[in-house]
């Protein structure tokens, strides 16, 4: 049998919808995952056409949050999202005032870099590492890795960062490609992999992709499934970097979200009602009508539709799973965007942890 590496790597952009989910899994769940935390941008008042928030408060609750929601264990800490030209009011760069705040929290939070990355950041980043020594984590795009001045980019990175292989951790982000055809994807996976510098020697190595619905308007009303492209080429990746004796990657995936960022006009904007469901190799999305004109209670059917559906599991599975039995009776609340995100996300981290720990008999180190 296969061994499969014992974790999981959800990224996380870590709005409410998201921490919340985090907060109200279980600890059996909260031990298996390492987040990807990825900090949220500033966002855009498109009345006022600027930010709604300076930096400061932006970022003021971060530490706290990720504290309060994920304890003191290790998880990823991602800046990128944050506006090159953003200081903190005392002049710090903001990934120094997140880390510090972390830092004073006991929260080993290990910093991520990519291959191409702003010099400020880089070296606020950098500072952090040394500071901590908690390592760093190299966040390479499938496109960067497949290109043929990869390796000698890799090493100038290493260089520059002065970190051994063993003191880093290495996510090969796919992000939203398309694995069709999955045979053929998974062959050029298997290459990519093979010819990692220093395969075994990374702490960790992850690979990270999601083939979720970029918006809602691919999806048809009522219910139906969206393969989770993602997780069956994971599998069968793992199932052939075994039988070569390779080691395989841990499973990392954007959760129930699209890696895309959509700056979209709340004045404008009617999201629909959705109910997002995980199961075995999909997702079974329920869909409803717009939400600002058709209101919240139209969740109490999709909810139904899921639990009729014969693949939802039951109210004990996770929080996530309880809402919706307890929506679909009409003995719980219907929520809002905010709440249905962290309930969709509540069960799929339940159901990943289950997936990777069904893989394989075997455990071993992430």
């Amino acid at each position: 049998m296969t061994s499969v590496p014992q974790s999981y790597v959800p990224c996380l952009r870590w709005k409410q919808g998201e921490y919340q989910a985090v907060v109200r899994s279980t600890d059996e769940v909260l031990d298996f995952i390492v987040p990807l935390i990825e900090v949220a941008d500033l966002g855009y008042d498109f009345e006022k056409r600027a930010a709604p928030r300076s930096i400061d408060e932006h970022l003021a609750p971060v530490a706290k949050r990720i504290h309060d929601k994920l304890g003191r264990r290790r998880c990823f800490l991602d800046m990128k999202h944050i506006a090159p030209r953003e200081r903190m009011k005392d002049g710090r760069h903001p990934a120094t005032h997140v880390l510090d705040g972390l830092r004073d929290a006991a929260v080993p939070a290990i910093p991520t870099f990519g291959l191409r990355q702003e010099a400020a950041l880089f070296d606020a980043l950098r500072a952090a590492a040394r500071k901590d020594g908690h390592g760093v984590c190299l966040r390479i795009r499938l496109e960067e890795v497949a290109d043929g001045q990869f390796v000698q980019r890799l090493k100038e990175l290493r260089s520059r960062l002065g970190n051994s292989t063993p003191e880093c951790d290495f996510i090969l982000d796919l992000e939203a490609p398309n694995f069709i055809p999955v045979d053929g994807f998974v062959r050029l996976l298997e290459t990519l992999v093979a010819r990692l510098p220093d395969l075994a020697e990374w702490r960790t190595l992850t690979m990270m992709g999601t083939s979720f619905p970029a918006t809602a308007a691919e999806v048809p009303r009522d219910i139906s499934a969206v393969s989770r492209q993602e997780w069956i080429v994971y599998k069968r990746l793992v199932e052939r970097l075994g039988e070569r004796g390779l080691r395989p990657p841990s499973f990392g995936d954007y959760g129930i979200a699209h890696p895309a960022l959509l700056l979209q006009d709340p004045r404008i904007v009617k999201p629909n009602a959705t109910v997002r469901y995980t199961i075995d190799d999909a997702w079974l999305i329920a869909k409803g009508k717009n939400v600002r004109d058709y209101k919240f209670d139209q969740f109490r059917d999709l909810c139904r539709l899921v639990v009729a559906s014969g693949r939802f599991e039951n109210a004990a599975y996770s929080l996530g799973d309880k809402y919706i039995e307890d929506c679909a009776s009409g003995s719980g609340s219907t929520g809002n965007l905010t709440t249905w995100r962290w309930v969709g996300t509540n069960h799929h981290l339940a159901r990943v942890v289950r997936d990777i720990s069904s893989l394989s008999g075997t455990s071993s180190s992430p």
